[in-house]
């Protein structure tokens, strides 16, 4: 896996205040930018977890139902 860079940046995003606020509360998070990194966090985990799924399985039958829409 490559090593992942840290760098923090500075982003100008219109995100609509009601799944900020949804998140925030069931992350449990402190303000709006740790909860958008958590569920970023969330959703690249949640890709490793079916990527180890899929390759412990040996098989490519699984769907990525998140892909899906």
């Amino acid at each position: 896996m490559p090593k992942v860079e840290n760098k923090v940046v500075r982003k100008n995003m219109r995100l609509r205040q009601d799944l900020i606020d949804r998140a925030r509360k069931i992350l449990g998070t402190q303000n709006e930018t740790e909860t958008v990194e958590q569920a970023l966090e969330l959703v690249a985990f949640r890709k490793e977890v079916s990527n180890g799924i899929r390759k412990m399985a040996g098989t490519h039958s699984m769907r990525d139902i998140f892909a899906e829409g």
